[in-house]
């Protein structure tokens, strides 16, 4: 991302100087090393380049944009908690290095420092961007729940995964792009618009998350390759081949959930692609794609889009 390297240094530079009190160093320590990992840093670019519509310069958006990415990490140490993930971004993750209960507490005054964040702002704009937030905050966490209730049952619709994810993934980088709009003085309709546009990416880019688990290549990805078909976790490509394939293609789906690791991988990829499962997959995701493009193209702005363009083609055609 190369085209956007200087708002993502500037993110980085905003989050760096974060100022978290220095007592009690087991509360704020793992917040320092958390925040330092680093990341993407998808979603508050979303809000620079949306803000950005509406010639808002980068400095007067980059604390929206912050107050996003530190409750998204902060959803990101308790998710690691509930996952029981040993490694985060290729390091230990805050509840391994220290224990579970200091990152649950470490995760939960990061959510309050995330709403903090949005105090900079007139207060119109505050009241907004907080009501925005809120809204998000609740969504996320029923997303999670789902995603919880999905590992006890056999059967999951394809209507629910996609309503999961939904509020899971995709609400926060609709918040991040309607922060642009509000921050920025965008009438309602364009902020919906804009929330709208990043609601339907977030969608095809976890269909695409999804894909590349399955098929991507693991030196490119960082991981290895099959991780949701070793889980048995109901992704995109689980739920399609669930609903639509014959009984003979479910009988060895079942035969190798019981084989090795090696063997029940490319079996079941195996299985994914002579059934049309991954050819259905990649055209839902270019659906979703295709919505969020159609919302963005209705947004009324004062300044060119093809920046949000761009950097939404490039995450939903991304190879890792």
């Amino acid at each position: 991302m190369i085209e956007y390297s200087e708002r993502i240094a500037a993110i980085e530079q905003h989050l760096s100087q974060w100022q978290f009190p220095a007592e009690p160093k087991n509360l704020y320590d793992p917040l320092r090393y958390f925040i330092a990992i680093g990341g993407k840093r998808i979603r508050p670019l979303f809000t620079v380049i949306s803000a950005e519509l509406y010639d808002i310069p980068l400095n007067e958006s980059l604390a929206g944009a912050s107050a996003l990415e530190l409750f998204h990490n902060f959803t990101l140490i308790h998710d690691d908690i509930m996952d029981k993930a040993p490694v985060r971004r290729g390091l230990t993750t805050v509840h391994e290095k220290w224990n579970a209960n200091i990152a649950i507490l470490s995760g939960d005054v990061l959510m309050i420092h995330a709403f903090q964040a949005l105090a900079t702002y007139t207060p119109n704009t505050f009241k907004a961007l907080s009501n925005m937030l809120n809204q998000t905050a609740i969504e996320v966490c029923i997303g999670q729940q789902m995603d919880m209730d999905f590992e006890r049952i056999d059967s999951v619709t394809e209507a629910d995964y996609i309503e999961m994810i939904r509020l899971k993934t995709s609400v926060l980088l609709g918040c991040a792009c309607a922060f642009g709009g509000i921050i920025g003085g965008a009438n309602e309709t364009s902020i919906n618009g804009l929330y709208h546009f990043g609601e339907q990416l977030g969608i095809a880019f976890q269909i695409q998350d999804d894909v590349l688990d399955a098929f991507g290549d693991s030196a490119k990805v960082g991981k290895q390759i099959g991780g949701d078909i070793l889980s048995d976790k109901k992704t995109m490509l689980y739920t399609t081949f669930q609903s639509t394939a014959s009984g003979a293609n479910k009988a060895e789906f079942l035969r190798l959930s019981a084989a090795s690791d090696e063997d029940k991988i490319r079996g079941i990829k195996g299985l994914y692609e002579a059934s049309g499962v991954l050819e259905y997959c990649t055209k839902k995701q270019q659906e979703y794609q295709e919505r969020a493009m159609n919302y963005l193209a209705r947004v009324e702005c004062s300044q060119p889009k093809q920046p949000l363009f761009t950097l939404a083609e490039f995450i939903t055609k991304r190879s890792y």
